[in-house]
């Protein structure tokens, strides 16, 4: 068993090549303690700041646990503040979309847990990118390719290797 706590744990300043994307967020607390299948981390949204950009999983499920403060939250339903005790699920896929800015004048603090499943594509609506996470392979999505595109030259692929006469 480990008992965390916003006070006692320490948060690194993550910062975007984006000004507007910057958190601080607390040092991998399910790796500390050997999580398995959950992600967890206690982020701080400072005034005037974004969270990642929007996003959905296609293989994760997220919570958000606000503990203190407040920010403006974006879904594919629009924009709704969410505020101190607030309990917010994200389900996977385009539904489950979401973005946090800081729209007001204190930090805004909350729990980010996450399923982890293994393999997860996290895409981004408004850049039209896919993120392979873990790995942080990042692809431009707005050419999809049919499946057989590339595959028409198989057999001199198996000539080659001696095993088609």
């Amino acid at each position: 068993m480990k008992i965390f706590n916003e006070n006692t744990v320490s948060f690194t300043q993550k910062q975007s090549p984006i000004p507007e994307f910057a958190w601080h967020t607390s040092e991998r607390l399910a790796e500390m303690v050997g999580s398995k299948h959950l992600v967890f981390d206690i982020r701080s949204l400072d005034p005037d700041k974004y969270s990642f950009p929007y996003h959905f999983h296609r293989n994760a499920e997220e919570i958000f646990v606000i503990l203190a403060g407040k920010a403006m939250l974006r879904t594919p339903e629009g924009f709704t503040e969410v505020t101190e005790g607030d309990v917010i699920f994200f389900e996977m896929g385009p539904e489950g979309a979401h973005q946090l800015y800081n729209h007001s004048d204190a930090p805004c603090r909350y729990l980010d847990l996450r399923t982890n499943q293994g393999i997860d594509v996290c895409e981004y609506p408004d850049s039209g990118k896919i993120n392979i996470l873990p790995y942080q392979e990042i692809y431009q999505a707005d050419e999809q390719a049919d499946y057989c595109k590339g595959e028409e030259h198989v057999r001199g692929k198996w000539n080659g290797g001696g095993v088609i006469d």
